[in-house]
């Protein structure tokens, strides 16, 4: 690996017409990414590997990251063995893929001891690399709802946001709009609309007026002013015509039984939503969190990504601007959180973000199998695009409309054309900070990457930092 230390490797050019890899090495400068970036392709493309690439080349940078992992694939970034030992890789071997091969569990982690030893030399990376990797970030999983991994506490969700709310109404009303959604969609509202809801108007006036007061909220304390409310009127109507008592005390019941419900204990222990400290350890040092939501339903990961989201972007606000890149947040598998037609609760502040957070030195990914399932919004404002194998011309069709939203002027046949070569591990890369487009075949991930794993696995990955 030749030197270039403040820049991105990411693998070597590939020639589509000759169909090979050539010598030369692909770089990436890590600024270029404040104008955020989509990775794209089709199951078996690579396109987690890329991910867990551009992980492990901000780590090496010292540049935090948070991670959302609905499947529970980038818990491999925790997967790194400097001694490249068969006995390091033995405990993620998969045990049945091992019986189906007709081989031990032993002679498969052997086996990807030495695949991965010869890929990374392939790519000139070896121990000091894997070492450097290890010790320039923390690493850490979080299982949100679940004490397996590191548990989260939401309950800093519904304090005082760290913003005033003069100066601040409409990106804190927006806040307010998303996690009143976020919390009804859990308890099992579905198509809500902000403006006809009475239960989303209520709850947000219930919100408005502790935060523009300077008071907390919590569960316990939402309920009882859903009960009770501290305001007679909403709009010109009494509150008691526009919600009436009897009404308000079957959503607090029904808010209440999920606060009751043992499950429920666990979003309110462990690691605050406090994403300052979910950036760094006390000492400063910079981390890798992995928010693990495999084991969550639909509504809790809709409700957890939007509590999220809410919190980096107040985070964000608190900060002062910066050109270079200072944090990662990357989305793996973001389909169903900026469709291009419904509006869920994660969508607008995600779209907000892409719009804003550059002028902070916040970068966003979000990677995705099928492009067709993004809003058209979000891939415009992408300013990197990693193009892998796609499943459908639709795909394709969809992807190349976005480019060209985000980057006017692009020869479209040449994109359609080179896409159309892509194959597994090899990406085209659309950078509107260069020139021309880039093809490169990703490197060797530092990683080892086994697939998957699973809750109970957490404990044990936990364990290896």
């Amino acid at each position: 690996m030749s030197g270039k230390s403040d820049k991105f490797f990411l693998g070597k050019v590939f020639d589509l017409d000759q169909d090979k890899m050539l010598d030369e090495f692909v770089y990436y400068d890590p600024s270029d990414l404040t104008t955020h970036g989509v990775i794209t392709g089709m199951t078996g493309s690579g396109k987690t590997g890329l991910g867990v690439i551009m992980l492990e080349e901000a780590a090496l940078q010292g540049i935090p990251a948070i991670v959302v992992d609905p499947k529970g694939d980038l818990t491999n970034l925790l997967l790194h063995f400097p001694e490249l030992l068969p006995s390091d890789f033995e405990p993620w071997i998969d045990q049945d893929a091992a019986r189906r091969d007709g081989v031990s569990v032993e002679a498969a982690a052997e086996k990807a001891a030495s695949l991965w030893k010869n890929g990374l030399a392939s790519y000139g990376l070896g121990k000091s690399h894997l070492e450097a990797l290890s010790e320039a970030v923390e690493y850490a999983v979080y299982t949100p709802g679940s004490d397996s991994g590191f548990p989260v506490s939401i309950l800093a969700s519904f304090s005082v946001p760290p913003i005033p709310w003069e100066g601040n109404k409409e990106i804190l009303r927006d806040k307010i709009s998303s996690t009143v959604t976020a919390i009804l969609g859990l308890v099992g509202f579905k198509d809500i609309d902000p403006i006809r809801s009475k239960e989303h108007i209520l709850l947000s006036n219930i919100f408005e007026t502790a935060w523009r007061d300077g008071k907390d909220l919590d569960m316990g304390t939402l309920i009882a002013h859903v009960q009770s409310p501290p305001f007679d009127k909403l709009g010109v109507l009494s509150l008691d015509q526009f919600y009436p008592e009897k009404e308000r005390f079957s959503l607090a019941m029904l808010l209440n039984n999920f606060l009751a419900a043992p499950a429920f204990h666990t979003w309110l222990e462990g690691q605050p939503l406090d994403v300052g400290k979910i950036l760094f350890t006390t000492s400063g040092k910079p981390r890798h969190s992995v928010f693990y939501l495999a084991h969550l339903n639909d509504q809790e990961r809709m409700f957890f990504i939007t509590l999220l989201y809410s919190a980096i972007e107040m985070w964000m606000r608190t900060q002062k601007g910066s050109s270079s890149l200072r944090v990662m947040v990357y989305f793996d598998e973001v389909a169903g959180y900026m469709p291009p037609i419904a509006n869920p609760p994660s969508k607008n502040i995600i779209l907000r973000m892409l719009k804003q957070a550059r002028a902070f030195g916040v970068g966003l990914i979000v990677a995705t199998q099928n492009p067709v399932d993004l809003d058209y919004k979000a891939l415009s404002n992408a300013g990197t695009w990693m193009i892998g194998k796609l499943q459908t011309d639709q795909d394709k069709s969809r992807l190349l409309d976005g480019l060209e939203g985000a980057a006017p002027g692009i020869n479209r046949a040449a994109f359609d054309r080179m896409i159309s070569q892509l194959g597994k591990r090899v990406f085209l890369l659309h950078n509107v900070h260069e020139d021309a487009p880039q093809v490169f075949n990703t490197r060797w991930a530092m990683n080892y990457l086994p697939g998957p794993l699973t809750r109970t696995q957490i404990p044990e990955l936990n364990a290896l930092v």
